[in-house]
């Protein structure tokens, strides 16, 4: 078995293996991986934190050894908490890193961080601070970061960040935590999955206080949600309607 790690700010993960694949998700700094499958340009991967498997390109990640693995996979994880950082590397060179990148990594590689990435659990309230720092970012199928993010991967994101692990994609994240009868029995944290006209579920939010909820429709936001779904102010329209709250913690 061949092993890896994502020494660069941010890799496309892809559903082919070449340029021309669709963007499944992405790996941030640290983020490390099994290499299940190695060809001369690409190899297919399948990620610790959350065991997705697609294709990056050979010359975008680094191979480790099995023992580097282990002593990877065993270490606190100490996630960047800022918007962006950076790395300073061995020979001097500075790397940019984004919010949520795995910097409990660096001292492996001689590499020195200086930001804030505290490696406690947090409470569920700090979900919601979590949330509100990426409000704006664009919406990217297939993203996790402030600059491009989809609505699985910025729910991901929020739990990772505060010590809590979320699959990667709607469909297995609903599957997660226990389901709630009534709008009204949730808390800000809990999770709202909605479905599309043929009743499938395509899209995850997060709770907010006072029948809010926020997620990543064109970009990161905050809309109404009720029994019906999320109501988006501006359309003066149901965005998506509402099958599922479920809490995760």
């Amino acid at each position: 078995m061949l092993y890896g790690i994502c020494l660069l700010s941010v890799v496309p993960v892809r559903n082919q293996p070449n340029e021309d694949g669709a963007l499944v998700t992405q790996l941030l700094y640290g983020d490390d991986f099994k290499i299940k499958e190695e060809r001369k340009f690409w190899s297919r991967i399948k990620v610790t934190h959350d065991s997705f498997e697609g294709w990056v390109q050979n010359t975008q990640i680094t191979q480790i050894e099995e023992e580097t693995f282990d002593k990877i996979k065993d270490a606190a994880m100490a996630l960047n908490r800022d918007l962006a950082a950076h790395i300073t590397m061995h020979n001097g060179y500075v790397t940019p890193i984004l919010l949520g990148s795995s910097v409990d990594i660096a001292c492996f590689f001689e590499h020195q961080f200086e930001g804030n990435a505290p490696t406690v659990i947090a409470s569920k309230e700090a979900l919601m601070d979590t949330a509100l720092s990426y409000l704006n970012a664009p919406y990217l199928l297939g993203g996790k970061t402030p600059f491009g993010i989809d609505c699985s991967g910025f729910t991901q994101m929020v739990y990772k960040i505060n010590g809590y692990r979320l699959s990667r994609g709607t469909e297995k994240q609903s599957a997660q935590g226990t389901p709630l009868s009534f709008i009204e029995e949730s808390e800000p944290g809990d999770l709202a999955f909605l479905d599309n006209k043929e009743g499938i579920i395509d899209h995850v939010g997060s709770i907010l206080k006072d029948n809010y909820n926020i997620h990543a429709h064109g970009k990161v936001r905050i809309d109404r949600i009720d029994h019906t779904g999320i109501f988006n102010a501006e359309t003066k329209r149901y965005s998506h309607k509402l099958r599922v709250i479920k809490k995760i913690i």
